[in-house]
């Protein structure tokens, strides 16, 4: 979205439009969202489980590119408006099967460095969520138990 487009104030919801891949697993994008210095990632809190993650969700059937998802999602869920730099590749699902439910099925994530332009006052999911920056030794412990994140993570350009 270019910086003077009007972003919507309302999260998607549902999963109508959700792209599915070859074995059925759901399509999920999102970005790993660095300061311009590279020294800090901005996180999310978890809806689901509380503790910190990164911005991800589904990549849907009206968006052209996986990017735009990823993009979207950062806004939805963080607040950011962000320029991604790096593709950092697909995550295949780790999660062990009894973590998976219906609300989470099996997914495939494909994650993408992005420099964090600003951060707004106001986004959709403010009332749900906090965001706060973390160094990289201070991610990992955040992050805990979601390998796909730590993955995304691990390969991103971030200093350690």
């Amino acid at each position: 979205m270019a910086a003077t487009e009007q972003r919507p104030m309302k999260s998607r919801t549902g999963r109508d439009n959700q792209r599915y891949g070859p074995q059925g697993e759901r399509l999920v994008a999102g970005v790993v969202p660095l300061s311009k210095d590279k020294q800090q990632v901005l996180l999310i809190q978890s809806t689901r489980r509380g503790g910190w993650v990164l911005p991800k969700g589904g990549w849907e059937t009206d968006e052209a590119t996986v990017q735009d998802a990823a993009k979207r999602e950062a806004w939805e869920e963080a607040g950011i408006i962000c320029t991604i730099t790096y593709d950092l590749g697909t995550v295949a699902e780790r999660r062990k099967p009894e973590q998976l439910t219906a609300k989470a099925p099996k997914a495939s994530y494909h994650f993408f460095e992005a420099t964090v332009e600003n951060e707004e006052a106001d986004w959709p999911e403010k009332h749900k969520r906090s965001r706060q920056w973390f160094t990289y030794k201070d991610a990992i412990k955040a992050m805990g138990d979601r390998p796909e994140l730590l993955d995304a993570l691990e390969r991103c350009t971030m200093k350690r």
